[in-house]
């Protein structure tokens, strides 16, 4: 992709990953894009660097535009190696250039690379870098999602250059918001929010609140976010501020997820009369099976439903690996906001669901007890406590959805 202007003299520079299927165990089946951004001012001034292996793509960019020596700032801010594995590459083509990071950043620039002859400048919130016409503002993140984290704000431009917030993990020809929902819709665009949220920012609701009310206090006049992965959001910036405080706040659709795996399919069989026991009861359902679903897919269909159902078969007295994983992945993501309850079968002693019930309470969610399962594969009897036990559950995630 040519560079593109997105502000006056302010231009985008990246790379677009159509390749990448593994972001660090998060499937992105829709690629990325690695953003960063040049400011040809009096000072030029370039804004985060790209992943290493497309340091030729930016760098082309960037003498597109100029001669990369003649860059006399480089702003870091995020040192994630999608985003600052490149510094190296454009320090070598512009060693007179001064650094702006978080002290953190600088501590973990230092631990990958040999910073010794490289002029490093921390800066906190509300330091300023003028580069001529432009003013750029820092505005320190840290947790979202990285201790080191921070945004920058231009403010002649009501631009703001906002790291992995707001982000999304679509490789696209299209750079803005508005070209991309001419090209493919507004409901794959708001899933592409949600799914990067839900899998990178979810334990940060509380951040992300304070943030955005910081923000607005400061009194910071925004008319387009320019994130570092994803389209950049000059049309329905209100729209994706008012998104990200709903996320905070655990948003979520009056549905419930099946989450599930199954060894023999008696597991996958109890789903049945689960699933119409909810839709009887008025609510929306959706059944995700874990070994078919990439992981970061389930997140997301947990996030977005209010009440969730686990089932696993036991296996050695404890869940089902599948299960125990998303678990484990899930208890990292620290939810809050949501109902859960369990279901499975067994052929000894049991164990799983008793096991899923703990997970759920180290999570502190809201728990519908105890749960069922039943004994190798259900009865006729054992479907209709199925369809109870769904219906009931459904009824308690109607009454939990009410308090929100």
């Amino acid at each position: 992709m040519k560079t593109v202007e997105i502000k006056p003299d302010i231009y985008w520079v990246g790379a677009i990953d159509w390749a990448v299927r593994d972001f660090h165990g998060y499937v992105t089946p829709n690629g990325t894009t690695y953003n960063n951004y040049l400011i040809k001012d009096e000072e030029i001034t370039l804004v985060d660097t790209v992943k290493y292996d497309f340091k030729r793509v930016t760098t082309e960019n960037i003498k597109s535009i100029c001669d990369p020596s003649e860059i006399r700032n480089l702003v870091i801010n995020h040192i994630e190696p999608d985003h600052a594995s490149g510094i190296a590459r454009i320090m070598n083509l512009a060693p007179d250039a001064t650094i702006y990071i978080t002290k953190k950043g600088k501590a973990g620039i230092d631990r990958h690379f040999d910073t010794s002859d490289w002029n490093v400048k921390i800066v906190k919130t509300g330091d300023t870098l003028k580069t001529g016409k432009y003013t750029l503002t820092f505005l320190e993140t840290p947790m979202l999602h990285w201790p080191d984290s921070m945004m920058t704000y231009i403010k002649e431009a009501k631009l703001l250059i906002s790291q992995d917030a707001f982000g999304q993990h679509l490789a696209t020809s299209s750079r803005f918001d508005d070209e991309f929902v001419e090209c493919a819709s507004h409901s794959e665009l708001d899933h592409a929010v949600v799914e990067y949220y839900a899998n990178i920012l979810m334990p940060f609701g509380p951040l992300i609140k304070r943030k955005i009310e910081e923000v607005q206090n400061l009194g910071l006049e925004i008319d387009m976010i320019a994130p570092d992965h994803g389209v950049i959001w000059r049309k329905e910036v209100d729209k994706i501020l008012q998104t990200y405080m709903d996320l905070a706040n655990g948003k979520a659709d009056l549905s419930v997820s099946i989450i599930y795996d199954t060894m023999w399919h008696s597991t996958e069989l109890m789903t049945l009369p689960l699933m119409q026991g909810i839709r009887d009861e008025g609510v929306e359902c959706n059944v995700v099976k874990l070994r078919a679903t990439p992981m970061s897919a389930a997140i997301t269909r947990f996030w977005k439903s209010r009440g969730s159902l686990i089932g696993s078969p036991t296996l050695n007295n404890i869940l089902y690996p599948s299960v125990a994983e998303f678990l484990t992945h899930l208890r990292g993501l620290r939810p809050k906001n949501r109902i859960i309850g369990a279901f499975g079968s067994y052929g000894w002693g049991g164990g799983a669901v008793k096991e899923a019930y703990e997970e759920f309470k180290k999570m502190k969610l809201e728990t519908v007890e105890p749960g069922i399962q039943v004994n190798f594969k259900p009865s006729v009897e054992d479907e209709d406590k199925c369809y109870e036990f769904a219906r009931d559950f459904a009824k308690k995630v109607k009454e939990y959805h009410s308090t929100f």
